[in-house]
């Protein structure tokens, strides 16, 4: 059964990222995966979120 998070619960999970920044990558369809069950409530799946960090990886070897 998959982990809902609400946005503070994400920016919670995700240091450097606060809640504006968090709505603005919604509405620009850049952030993590979310889901919208009533007009004004977010949701996000928790291993999506941390899907969405890892495709985010830079650099390495």
């Amino acid at each position: 059964m998959p982990v809902y998070l609400t946005p503070d619960q994400v920016v919670l999970m995700l240091p450097g990222v606060s809640r504006g920044q968090l709505a603005q990558l919604r509405f620009h369809g850049k952030g993590p995966k979310y889901r919208k069950p009533t007009p004004k409530t977010v949701l996000y799946v928790e291993s999506e979120v941390v899907a969405w960090v890892e495709s985010t990886m830079c650099g390495g070897v």
